[in-house]
């Protein structure tokens, strides 16, 4: 359980927007801190497989934030109503929710975090979704334009008897879409509530940010335990 609620106080400090930068190194980390969790424990809270979609969703990785998020988002299963035989680990791990949300004073950074992630998922996750899939659907038609473009210039070079090595710009045009791919959401606004698009600073931070106003974390996880 205290794996879980690490996870969630690293991936609200890399969602939420304060023009940190972050090496990929790190995100790809709490990745896979999240992914261990799934793979361990059968029944992952929801918040979890939310997490990790808007992880993948920062990334770029538009296809594991699609596999992600529409589970949670769009099955109706995944829903908390629906856990109504609970293994063990989620039974604790509820435990020692309950009691964070009930004092949130004695696990202020670990309230701050869980609240957060909720409020993006309540608020941002169809868009996140929604831009995800758009982002996906423009990385595979670029690549069936990339094999269309490779097989009309193999098919050119075999007619007139050269070889049929394709020129760099053709045998990286894949890799590139991929890389292009990760800045689509730069350029696609989210809506807000009321459906309006939401304002950019003059620094390009949001007014309305999907994770404003959080505190850096400058302490691990030692608080949930304290007071047991």
């Amino acid at each position: 359980m205290r794996e879980i609620f690490k996870f969630y106080l690293a991936a609200n400090e890399i969602l939420r927007d304060d023009e940190r930068k972050w090496f990929g190194f790190e995100v790809q980390e709490v990745i896979g801190r999240g992914e261990r969790i799934l793979q361990l424990i059968n029944g992952a809270p929801p918040l979890v497989y939310f997490t990790l979609g808007a992880l993948y969703n920062k990334i770029g990785d538009h296809k594991s934030a699609v596999n992600h998020l529409a589970y949670i988002i769009e099955n109706e299963n995944a829903d908390e109503a629906t856990y109504v035989y609970p293994t063990p680990e989620l039974r604790n791990y509820v435990k020692i929710l309950r009691k964070i949300e009930r004092e949130p004073a004695e696990a202020p950074q670990t309230s701050s975090a869980v609240r957060a992630l909720e409020r993006a998922r309540r608020n941002r996750g169809k868009a996140l979704l929604e831009n995800s899939r758009i982002a996906l659907k423009e990385i595979n038609r670029k690549r069936r334009e990339a094999t269309l473009e490779q097989k009309k210039y193999k098919e050119i070079a075999e007619k007139n008897g050269s070889s049929a090595v394709l020129p760099d710009n053709l045998t990286k045009t894949t890799e590139n879409t991929v890389q292009t791919s990760k800045s689509f959401l730069d350029t696609t606004s989210l809506t807000n509530e009321n459906g309006g698009n939401k304002q950019k600073e003059k620094h390009g931070k949001s007014k309305d940010d999907l994770f404003a106003n959080r505190k850096p974390i400058s302490e691990v996880l030692h608080d949930i335990y304290d007071k047991k």
